[in-house]
């Protein structure tokens, strides 16, 4: 078995090992994990039946993690996207005033879009005309912008009225145990010890126990909820108008560059871009995200795109579709042992996102400081994506500036034409449309 998944994945040619994938799933699979509860606790919003969203949310992250193993060989993984389901319970359904069938019609088509990009090649097509400066920026965004998601979640950083954010209660024991969690990372980093940021989860999920924060799990065993209302219940009639066009346009223009930026920032992170730095393989990956959204919509879920907390698996040292693989099968086994999976808090993943926030950030001393019209558009990317609380709006303005910059300073011939084309197209969308 070992020398079938050695073979199969090129894990030792990769640099790593079935010990360290194994790790490294179990890592990215924990930090994602909330997506299992928090992602039909936003739809059923909506309308949706809660249970049946909670097994189409495993099953949609099942089917494009499998697909992201096999078919692109990459350590990351898939699930139903952050965001992109708040657009579809509040502003679609709850603003627009549209049934969720219809938005779940809308998901179904962004899926084909994206399957018809894919094979037509634009989508590598971009990824790939995205200059390096940009690509080691997109990594250091997205960087700072999971460890203010775990800052957040840590009670570290709170919400303002006055100036927008502030620090949090640091006396209250979430931020206490944050802190410490963090520590327990740092340190065991620090000495190199394997699976660090998985065993700081651990650890807290156990401390957290006899706080309060967290309840030991009423049993080990369920039966996954029926997806009988939700499974190819879309209206795709309904969602061929004209006033769902915007609709769809939004879902495939945040999707895709979401999972661009994911791709290139993470895959920046472990070194997997080639001598022209590209990404090997990239219409494999993005095929997967494409199938998984279609899939995703048919089983009951809103789009499913890369996430970003695959960067904590690569930190561990996941550098294959082994990786992948582990988070797979961890999705299917939550439809059976979710009491298990629901124990852990997020107090126990917010330092390990921090602790990925500082890894990406390193990528930063590859840039070069001294050219404007590079670090510029860097810092421009970097700062977007965060401050919007947005990878896409990042990647966009970080093209754009990118562009403007080199042609008013007399440099737009290192510019290709892709960037040109991708920068007038973002600020129509800013401007125009």
């Amino acid at each position: 078995m070992g020398e079938w998944l050695d073979k199969r994945f090129n894990i030792t040619a990769s640099g790593s090992s079935i010990h360290t994938e194994i790790i490294a799933g179990i890592t990215t699979f924990m930090t994602m994990a909330y997506i299992i509860f928090v992602n039909p606790a936003i739809l059923s919003e909506a309308g949706m039946d809660f249970g049946a969203v909670m097994t189409a949310t495993c099953l949609g992250a099942a089917v494009g993690t499998f697909l992201m193993a096999f078919l692109a060989n990459y350590p990351f993984a898939l699930a139903p996207g952050m965001g992109l389901n708040a657009f579809f319970a509040y502003t679609v359904v709850l603003g627009m005033q549209v049934s969720w069938q219809v938005a779940l019609a809308c998901v179904f088509f962004d899926g084909v879009i994206f399957i018809i990009l894919t094979a037509g090649k634009v989508r590598q097509a971009i990824v790939n005309a995205v200059p390096y400066t940009l690509k080691v920026a997109v990594g250091a965004g997205i960087g700072m912008f999971i460890a203010l998601i775990g800052l957040i979640q840590a009670g570290i950083i709170a919400d303002n009225p006055a100036t927008l954010v502030s620090l949090g209660n640091l006396k209250s024991p979430i931020p206490i145990l944050a802190m410490i969690g963090l520590l327990i990372m740092a340190v065991l980093h620090a000495y190199r010890v394997k699976g660090a940021l998985l065993w700081g989860i651990l650890i807290i999920t156990i401390i957290s126990i006899p706080l309060g924060i967290t309840t030991p799990p009423e049993g080990f065993f369920s039966m996954p909820p029926s997806i009988a209302p939700l499974f190819l219940k879309f209206d795709l009639k309904g969602a061929l108008t004209f006033a769902m066009f915007p609709v769809i346009i939004t879902f495939v223009f945040v999707d895709m560059f979401d999972t661009i930026g994911t791709l290139i920032g993470v895959s920046t992170r472990a070194g997997m871009l080639d001598e022209k730095g590209e990404l090997p393989r990239v219409g494999q990956a993005l095929f997967a995200d494409a199938v998984a959204t279609v899939v995703g919509a048919c089983v009951g879920t809103s789009t499913v795109t890369t996430y970003v907390e695959s960067a904590a698996g690569v930190e561990e040292g996941g550098r294959t579709g082994l990786t992948a693989l582990v988070v797979a099968i961890l999705f299917l086994c939550a439809l059976f042992i979710s009491p298990i999976a629901k124990i852990v808090p997020s107090v126990a993943t917010a330092p390990a996102l921090v602790m990925v926030g500082v890894f990406m950030m390193q990528s930063l001393k590859n840039l070069n400081f001294d050219d404007l019209t590079e670090i510029i558009p860097a810092c421009v990317t970097i700062f977007a994506m965060p401050f919007t609380y947005s990878i896409a709006e990042g990647i966009s303005w970080g093209i754009i500036s990118y562009a403007l910059i080199k042609l008013f300073s007399g440099r737009g011939r290192e510019v290709s034409k892709t960037m040109y084309v991708l920068a007038i197209l973002f600020l129509l969308k800013e401007f125009a449309l």
